[in-house]
């Protein structure tokens, strides 16, 4: 089954078009990896995807379901979550907070502006059980502020996972990231089961290689190279575009 289906997506800021008739599938289940060149306009599908941003013409389908013109809420209510290259996160709430609001987002309570978060017990244990599946419980307390740049990024993708998504979005995870922390979440992404399917943009090819099984590859926001790792590695496109040679 296709999780996640775009057709001939374009968008255009003033005379500048930053996708051109983009085609993407991505089968259930699936790892693909989105490359490209500064300004190929990875991030932009991103936001077309989430529907941050709303695209001149094309289509975008989750799991079969017209959601073009659905709200961010909607697409998160679907199973749709993502992560992002610049981490927005609340430095001075503890990361049990961050994950809690993270969880609020899909639950009716959100309504509620005088919400009283010590007393949601359920939320916390969520919150806590995300956190230990990317190795944080014991932060769980901690401000943000206090916790390592890869850290947060781990926090980050545990506000994700907390979603229950059925599709990732992951925004140039490993950007940043010392050599150890770079493993740490490899680690932690390939852990995550089947049942959801990832979709990452990433510049780092060492660690992001061994996470595609499919690779897109995007110049001037058009789909130029698309196949398996081996197959996009060794098309000349890629090589003049992206690998420089």
């Amino acid at each position: 089954m296709i999780a996640l289906e775009v057709r001939a997506l374009k968008k255009s800021f003033g005379g500048l078009y930053v996708t051109r008739r983009v085609d993407l599938a991505v089968e259930e289940g699936e790892r693909r990896l989105i490359i490209g060149p500064n300004g190929a306009g990875k991030t932009t599908l991103f936001n077309l995807v989430t529907g941050e941003i709303t695209p001149d013409s094309g289509s975008i389908a989750l799991f079969g379901r017209d959601i073009t013109r659905k709200p961010v809420r909607t697409r998160a209510h679907l199973g749709m979550a993502r992560t992002y290259q610049i981490i927005t996160l609340f430095g001075r709430d503890t990361l049990r907070h961050n994950v809690m609001l993270a969880l609020l987002g899909l639950s009716p309570r959100r309504w509620n502006p005088l919400i009283d978060f010590a007393g949601q017990r359920d939320l916390a244990e969520q919150a806590e059980a995300a956190l230990a599946r990317v190795g944080l419980a014991h932060l769980a307390g901690r401000p943000l502020a206090e916790t390592s740049y890869g850290e947060r990024r781990r926090v980050e993708i545990a506000m994700a996972l907390a979603q229950k998504p059925r599709v990732l979005l992951l925004d140039e995870p490993f950007a940043g990231l010392s050599i150890d922390e770079r493993q740490d979440v490899h680690r932690l992404l390939m852990a995550v089961p089947r049942d959801v399917t990832m979709v990452m943009i990433e510049h780092n090819m060492d660690v992001a290689l061994e996470f595609a099984e499919r690779i897109t590859l995007l110049h001037f926001g058009e789909v130029i190279v698309e196949g398996t790792r081996a197959e996009v590695v060794a098309h000349p496109r890629t090589r003049e575009v992206y690998l420089g040679h």
